[in-house]
């Protein structure tokens, strides 16, 4: 409960560092694009500034070559006074965009074009009154003052619009300003609060730390005392499950001395019979036998032992299969490294005959290697193979693959699967149960065959699964460790 609060602290503490982080970034983001609007109004500004004050020096160069040209007569007076007009025509235009821009300018500005205008006029009709050779007309036009009441008035305009922009300018910088102290001030902020929560952060995680440890402490001690246990109770297991093997040793074969002499008295009392019909047989040919006697003889007897002989067969069979079980478990493993492909191909070869004339066939793909006891692993591939060799369904052809693969964790996985009979969900567990089988019994076995291969299997350390379905086959998963580890029967491991 501790660890888990600790690390819900932690991710609360990470979610709030990034969450001030992206709240920092975006506001100096917006700030930073503010402080770039407001500087392009700056430029703005300033260019209209320097277009009104275009206008206005282009104008009074212009007055200089008008009163030049007359004063002079001469033409080339007039080249300057084009090229003061060619300078200014663009100058107002860019005037006339600000005021379309932004109506609160339309005011001054039309003042100014509307005073440029007039200058111009009036220049032009002297010029044009010079050209014409009506040079006193010319002189008096300029002599009766209106054109300097004009260049006046537009010096006037001029100077207010400067002041109107200087005004707006010094504005926008102050705010340009301000936006910028924001920024530094919000990030310097925005630095203390993370340089804080790195600060706690770290000292959470130290402290988290160092109660890992403690508790790590506590445990490799606990684990201490438990592996001791652990090894303990392991070594009475394997000292019990050999007293087990012993047990069922000993008991199949004390079972073994009786059922052989029942099965031998059967084979005795079996001739006998036979002795007793050729007499009675004899006997018959001199006179009349009493029928009980021969219905007893010929028929209840050879019956009688036929029972006999089957039941005793059956219990011989069973006897052997516990002492296969007692004697495999007793059984020193010896791990080598085993080609599986190699192994199971030979198992497959070995029932060829039986594939053969039934039309069946045996695929065993590439089998990675394993180091493990040869024995058990032959007997259990054995086993598989023959099961499913023996229960394909005759109806279709047969097939059966052999395939595996290495897995993560030094293991090895193994899969025989079959296209037969399969077998239905309730007897998954059952089949690997002594003495149980599934599914039609019409073919010979004591149900024996997969209880071995399953304590097989779990005495080298795997595992057995199967997948099936009724109808549609099977398939035995088998799981091993890559390398098998032996320890010393009945002691601690």
């Amino acid at each position: 409960m501790r660890t888990s609060s600790l690390a819900r602290s932690m991710s609360a503490m990470l979610i709030l560092v990034f969450g001030l982080l992206i709240l920092v970034n975006a506001t100096t983001f917006v700030m930073i694009q503010q402080t770039a609007s407001v500087n392009q109004t700056i430029e703005h500004a300033q260019q209209m500034r320097r277009a009104s004050r275009t206008t206005l020096i282009s104008m009074l160069n212009a007055e200089t070559a008008q009163r030049g040209f007359l004063l002079t007569g001469r033409s080339d007076f007039l080249q300057p006074y084009r090229q003061a007009q060619a300078e200014m025509e663009p100058a107002v235009a860019f005037l006339d965009e600000g005021a379309v821009e932004d109506p609160t300018l339309k005011a001054p500005i039309d003042r100014i074009h509307r005073l440029a205008d007039l200058k111009w006029a009036e220049m032009e009709h002297t010029v044009a009154l010079a050209q014409q050779g009506r040079i006193g007309q010319s002189i008096q036009a300029v002599r009766s003052g209106e054109g300097k009441r004009y260049m006046d008035e537009l010096r006037a305009a001029v100077d207010d619009f400067d002041a109107l922009k200087s005004a707006r300018i010094e504005n926008r910088r102050l705010a340009s300003e301000r936006f910028g102290v924001l920024t530094v001030t919000m990030n310097a902020i925005a630095g203390l609060l993370v340089i804080v929560l790195a600060l706690l952060s770290a000292w959470m995680v130290r402290r988290y730390v160092s109660e890992i440890q403690s508790a790590r402490a506590t445990l490799d001690a606990a684990n201490a005392g438990l592996e001791d246990k652990v090894r303990e109770r392991t070594g009475d297991l394997m000292r019990a499950n050999e007293e087990i093997q012993r047990f069922a040793y000993i008991v199949s074969h004390d079972l073994r001395a009786p059922l052989v002499n029942v099965m031998g008295y059967t084979s005795e009392l079996e001739q006998a019979g036979k002795i007793v019909d050729k007499s009675i047989t004899d006997a018959e040919k001199t006179r009349a036998v009493d029928p009980d006697v021969v219905m007893a003889i010929r028929e209840d007897m050879p019956e009688a032992i036929g029972f006999i002989r089957a039941s005793t067969e059956k219990m011989d069979r069973l006897i052997n299969a516990i002492l296969k079980l007692s004697r495999e478990g007793r059984r020193n493993l010896l791990p080598e490294t085993l080609d599986m492909t190699a192994m199971a191909q030979n198992i497959a070869n070995s029932v060829h005959h039986q594939t053969e004339a039934s039309g069946a066939r045996i695929e065993v793909q590439p089998l990675p290697e394993i180091e493990s006891d040869r024995i058990s692993m032959e007997q259990i591939m054995g086993n598989l193979i023959d099961n499913a060799v023996k229960y394909l369904d005759a109806g279709r052809p047969g097939e059966i693959v052999v395939s595996g693969e290495d897995v993560p964790g030094g293991w090895v996985v193994y899969r025989v699967a079959d296209n037969g009979r399969g077998i239905a969900p309730r007897d998954h567990e059952r089949i690997f149960e002594l003495f149980r089988r599934s599914g039609k019994q019409d073919r010979s076995g004591e149900g024996l065959g997969l209880a071995f291969v399953r304590n097989s299997v779990r005495r080298i350390g795997g595992t057995i699964d199967i997948e099936s379905e009724l109808g549609k086959g099977s398939t035995f998963l088998l799981k091993f460790p890559k390398r098998l580890i032996v320890a010393e029967p009945g002691g601690a491991l």
